[in-house]
């Protein structure tokens, strides 16, 4: 009988038939995801264009933009989500990097589940938590700070202290050039109806 090692649910069995450590397990499972996601096509994630690099910060790490919005979790098949959110991010992730989530008019179908966010983060090497220098959420609200609270007191307290909860674009401009920064008009209109011009106040508290 075939052994599916591709199942979460029994990493730990597996791992100690296997003779793996949990981190060489984790990491062998990654490497098969990161050939899977170089060969396959993922063309029906990427043409949606949620998540992108866009340039580099003022410190020259690159920025990773993701866009809530755009997101279809309930349409998306979720396997290939997650393929190329690997494909995207694995040569970023060997140098400091930050993310930019626009949770900018999404609704209850760009939400991830916690089961699968759950499962993404698990996933991921510890190179993807420790190089990563900033996660920044423009537009924030209730769910995203209960979200946030969640997964940063159960899942990854490490990284609590690198979320920082945005309430408009202009406040990401102490951090990045606004040149480097690519990002749908329909934020930047809702961030100027909301927000009106220049309402920015450098050294404010975030």
């Amino acid at each position: 009988m075939a052994v599916d090692i591709e199942q979460p649910a029994r990493f730990g069995n597996l791992s100690k038939f296997l003779g793996l450590s949990h981190m060489e397990f984790d990491e062998s499972r990654y490497e098969r995801l990161l050939r899977r996601a170089k060969a396959e096509d993922l063309s029906e994630v990427s043409g949606i264009g949620c998540l992108y690099q866009s340039g580099v910060d003022r410190l020259g790490r690159p920025v990773v933009v993701f866009v809530g919005k755009w997101f279809p979790f309930n349409k998306l098949n979720l396997d290939k989500a997650l393929l190329y959110l690997i494909l995207l991010l694995d040569p970023i992730v060997k140098g400091d990097y930050v993310i930019t989530y626009f949770h900018t008019l999404t609704s209850n179908s760009n939400y991830p589940s916690f089961s699968w966010l759950k499962e993404v983060y698990n996933v991921l090497p510890y190179k993807y938590k420790k190089n990563l220098k900033a996660f920044y959420i423009i537009h924030p609200t209730f769910w995203t700070k209960m979200m946030t609270w969640w997964f940063t007191t159960f899942m990854a307290p490490a990284i609590k202290q690198k979320v920082h909860s945005l309430p408009g674009v202009e406040y990401l401009y102490a951090v990045m050039s606004p040149e480097q920064l690519e990002i749908p008009a329909y934020i930047t209109e809702y961030d100027m109806s909301t927000n009106g011009l220049r309402y920015f106040q450098p050294g404010a508290q975030t």
